[in-house]
């Protein structure tokens, strides 16, 4: 995952749970890091930017009203 903008979901949150490699997001105030087999939720209507130092292998559930975001 290259990293992305900042951005946030009004109406739906978001999953992202890491298979390998090791996933960053940044949220405001403070930073969470993924490795394997760990996952977190963004709430909706969070700022956020996911990131990645290393190739990564990550499973994002969300709803189908979230549009994809980033590059």
């Amino acid at each position: 995952m290259p990293e992305d903008h900042w951005h946030k979901h009004d109406a739906d949150d978001e999953f992202f749970y890491v298979v390998s490699g090791q996933s960053i997001i940044d949220l405001e105030g403070h930073t969470v890091t993924l490795d394997p087999q760990h996952g977190f939720v963004v709430p909706k209507g969070v700022m956020h930017r996911p990131r990645a130092p290393e190739r990564t292998v990550i499973l994002m559930v969300e709803t189908a009203g979230i549009v994809p975001t980033g590059n």
